[in-house]
């Protein structure tokens, strides 16, 4: 069998036994639906609350019209009822056909007021009240409210690219989560299989045909499609419903962000695969595995929490000199690359680097999972594991 041969074989065994594999499935929809539920319920709950029902005892003159310019204003919307007298009003308050009722100078409820619906009646009461006053007072109240037409200040931002740029960092702190998950969950999976495996005694029947480095790379490369794919469908289903919904305005920018977390999760996914596999292949038994996986899952953790950090300062010194630092880079580049503090020269070094470190890691992970994968019983050392290959 060739050694393309061999690789496909195993990777299309990895693939097809997680797709039957319930708990995979089940993970994969409960990421989705999350990610799916932060870009839906906030169109879904935004804006109820600035619906209000409000009732009003008798019919005072401009009242209605006070009201609906002081929603306007707060951007709300409320529907004002006339009732006959107090009974009515409370009759329907208890009923629960309206929130709040106004009766004189008392705003009447079941429990408490919303604030904004407080602030809309205050306002409108305050107003017919002053002019009132003014008008005792012999001052036309509307030239006084001409008087005090000013328009609002414009805000003018001097970063044009300021809601661009904060876009770019939610996508990217999302899509690094995410990424930080999947790393952890495909490269466990890695590890688990390699272990039980080796307890089965199954290796040495793979072993037989096919060699330690084509089973290592059939493993990697079928566990990874199998995690690219988790990413990319999370991925368009998460922009897709944001975008759909407006919670993103600027898609272009959406769409280049998620490319470059899907970039960085092929350059993460091989660096730490080999570390998973090659960690797992020192023990036996599934009890022992995060003893040996301890320090891999520790730099993913340091990763993100830098990466987390880095989206309040992406050009600070931690940030800076974090992304590029292989096994740290894949998810502290993306935030830094998102807030547009990165130059071309950098992005390119980091890659560089992690490609030069996954290559070199790759080479001594095969040589630990080669001579160690065969050797059962206790824990091995890794400097057992490497003598064993070389010999």
């Amino acid at each position: 069998m060739s050694s393309t041969a061999a690789v496909s074989l195993i990777a299309r065994r990895e693939v097809m036994a997680k797709l039957r594999d319930k708990g995979f499935l089940i993970s994969s929809a409960f990421i989705a639906v999350v990610i799916l539920a932060s870009a839906l319920l906030p169109a879904l709950l935004g804006g109820d609350d600035s619906t209000y029902d409000v009732g009003m005892v008798g019919d005072p003159a401009g009242f209605e019209e006070a009201v609906q310019a002081q929603a306007d204003a707060l951007g709300a919307e409320v529907d004002v009822s006339a009732y006959p007298d107090e009974a009515a009003v409370r009759a329907a308050l208890e009923a629960e056909d309206i929130d709040a009722a106004v009766d004189g100078d008392q705003i009447l409820v079941v429990t408490s007021v919303d604030g904004v619906l407080q602030q809309i009646l205050d306002r409108a009461y305050a107003g017919l009240i002053a002019a009132e006053r003014l008008s005792a007072a012999g001052i036309d109240p509307a030239e006084v409210a001409t008087a005090f037409d000013v328009p609002r200040l414009d805000v003018v931002s001097l970063d044009s690219d300021a809601q661009r740029d904060q876009q770019r960092q939610v996508i990217a702190i999302v899509g690094v989560s995410v990424l930080y998950g999947l790393l952890i969950l495909i490269g466990q999976y890695v590890a688990m299989g390699v272990v039980e495996e080796k307890s089965s005694r199954v290796v040495e029947l793979l072993l037989s045909t096919i060699r330690p480095w084509q089973l290592l790379a059939g493993k990697v490369i079928g566990l990874g499609l199998l995690g690219l794919a988790q990413l990319v469908v999370i991925g368009v289903v998460g922009v897709g419903a944001a975008i759909s919904l407006d919670v993103l305005t600027v898609p272009g920018d959406a769409i280049g962000t998620l490319a470059q977390v899907i970039g960085w999760f092929l350059l993460g996914y091989g660096f730490y695969a080999a570390t998973f596999a090659a960690g797992a292949a020192l023990v036996s038994r599934q009890e022992d595995l995060q003893t040996v996986l301890l320090p891999t899952i520790g730099v993913l953790v340091a990763a993100f929490v830098v990466a987390i950090q880095a989206v309040q300062n992406p050009d600070g010194p931690l940030a800076v000199v974090t992304s590029f630092i292989p096994g740290l880079s894949p998810l502290v580049m993306p935030v830094r690359t998102a807030a547009g503090e990165v130059a071309w020269w950098e992005l390119v070094a980091s890659i560089v680097l992690m490609l030069l470190a996954t290559v070199a890691l790759v080479r001594l992970g095969g040589r630990i999972y080669a001579g160690a994968l065969l050797r059962s019983g206790g824990r091995v050392r890794i400097k057992e594991a490497l003598a064993e290959s070389a010999s």
